[in-house]
């Protein structure tokens, strides 16, 4: 295989999608969108939000495992998407928009023109795509909880708007009744509108980017070399992005040198600054039947303050209609098939992972390690336990504690602050969040991979868009804000 187009993006996942589809719609273009999976175009496994679940863990999930953690969890399992539409197409569908806080601090840190003001008009064009629905509120257990955080001091929230005050809420979800609205049905659907405008590669693993000294010209891939005569954009997410660009020989020169890469672009940056949701989990055994009435079975949540003065919150709860023992069962605590749960996460973590190759092969997985509750001052754990004792003082208040039979994990018996954290850390879990890896800076910015164009540093015709450039971890679920990051990088490709 060997073509030529006017762009080439690599990964037809959530930013992906966005970018091929905006490009595609300017007259005369020629567009490659490469995507490792299939499409989901028909397939109702993939669109029934419902069935979000039995996604994982199946071919339509890369399934990341992540290395030996000193102080957490190293059996936790990294979903991503591997379809058109890419974890959006594999989610539960959590929509929040970038809170305007968090942009200000992108900006503060050195991603100029991120402000909240600069960003806003690209969220209206992603309002004019992506159907946004809120769950009928009809779950009884559902609004037991939330019942239960009124009472326990909680506001009611309209989850639409900007979050930066605790309060509790029904999740704003990107469906249309009971489909899905990823940016693939969102922004593609239906694939035969486009013509000779987009041609899609389905199934195309892309092995390395191909550079003619500064200048990115094409990309290897399993079947040949694609050629972009503009751009190359890269929306393969915070694993596979830094993943990719360590391929090319683009990275820190000392780890390209340790699995034999010859080094094309030192950029010590690549694969740093890995951030996530870190997540706890309380279980409980129900006393009477839970409802089966839900959308997508976690369609609500919190947030909350940890301590006093602090100016955004810092912990996020979500509440499921389903017992979450992912990681319980195998640390040996019991479960049932009639329970539900609490989630607390760490809104803004600040333990930072790498990722890194595991060896100059291509089909092998990255090696991905988060460093999970390393952070110097103790931050991630803290909130952590914080967490798991709010979670009491909710199921402690009427309107929940009628629906609790027993706690399941991690048990009466856990009181401490010292128990508490180690039950958290050997069963923690993730948001399925990863972040950061390809950060955007300013000039000058050594840890920066991209500018606040998303032109990768150092070299021509290149960018990235999606989670990977995160310069710090938002406070809420990410997915729409890298729908946001899609329509962002099409704006700058096209030079409005």
């Amino acid at each position: 295989m060997k073509s030529q187009f006017d762009y080439i993006v690599v990964g037809g996942g959530t930013a992906g999608a966005v970018v091929a589809a905006r490009l595609a719609e300017q007259p005369g273009m020629r567009v490659a969108l490469l995507e490792a999976g299939p499409s989901d175009e028909g397939n109702e496994a993939i669109l029934t939000l419902r069935n979000w679940p039995n996604l994982l863990q199946t071919d339509l999930d890369f399934d990341y495992r992540i290395e030996p953690q000193t102080r957490g969890n190293g059996r936790i399992r990294h979903a991503r998407g591997k379809m058109l539409g890419g974890s959006s197409s594999h989610n539960s569908c959590i929509a929040f928009w970038p809170p305007d806080e968090d942009l200000r601090i992108w900006e503060d840190a050195g991603a100029e023109g991120w402000e909240p003001e600069a960003v806003r008009p690209f969220i209206q064009r992603v309002c004019e795509k992506v159907n946004l629905e809120f769950p009928e509120p009809v779950n009884e257990l559902g609004r037991a909880f939330f019942a239960a955080a009124q009472a326990a001091g909680f506001p009611a929230h309209n989850f639409a708007g900007n979050i930066n005050q605790p309060g509790v809420g029904w999740f704003m979800l990107n469906k249309q009744g009971r489909v899905r609205h990823s940016s693939s049905v969102a922004y593609l659907h239906p694939l035969a509108q486009w013509g000779q405008r987009l041609t899609l590669f389905t199934h195309c693993f892309v092995e390395c980017v191909l550079l003619d000294g500064r200048r990115a010209i094409g990309v290897q891939t399993a079947n040949g070399v694609i050629y972009a005569e503009r751009e190359i954009i890269l929306c393969c997410g915070a694993f596979d992005t830094p993943k990719l660009l360590l391929l090319s020989g683009i990275g820190p020169a000392e780890h390209l040198q340790e699995v034999g890469i010859p080094v094309q672009h030192h950029l010590p940056g690549v694969g740093e600054n890995l951030l996530d949701h870190p997540e706890g989990v309380i279980n409980w055994e129900a006393s009477r039947p839970v409802p089966q009435e839900t959308t997508q079975l976690w369609e609500l949540g919190l947030f909350a303050n940890t301590q006093p003065g602090l100016e955004l919150p810092d912990l996020m709860f979500h509440f499921g209609t389903e017992p979450f023992d992912v990681n319980t069962v195998p640390a040996g605590y019991p479960t049932t098939t009639n329970g539900f749960a609490l989630t607390p996460n760490v809104a803004r973590a600040k333990s930072q992972g790498t990722v890194r190759l595991r060896s100059a092969n291509p089909a092998d997985p990255p090696r991905i390690d988060f460093r999970y509750f390393t952070d110097p001052d103790g931050h991630d754990e803290q909130v952590l336990v914080a967490g798991i004792k709010l979670a009491r003082e909710l199921a402690a208040q009427p309107a929940l504690k009628s629906w609790i039979a027993r706690e399941l994990s991690p048990g009466p018996a856990v009181q401490t602050d010292e128990a508490i954290s180690q039950y958290v850390r050997r069963t923690a879990n993730t948001v399925y969040h990863p972040a950061g890896t390809c950060k955007m800076g300013a000039d000058g910015d050594e840890t920066a991979v991209v500018d606040p164009q998303l032109r990768l540093r150092g070299l021509e015709n290149i960018r990235v868009a999606d989670a990977s450039i995160f310069p710090t971890m938002i406070g809420v679920n990410p997915n729409l804000t890298c729908f946001v990051i899609g329509e962002r990088c099409a704006d700058f490709l096209s030079g409005k």
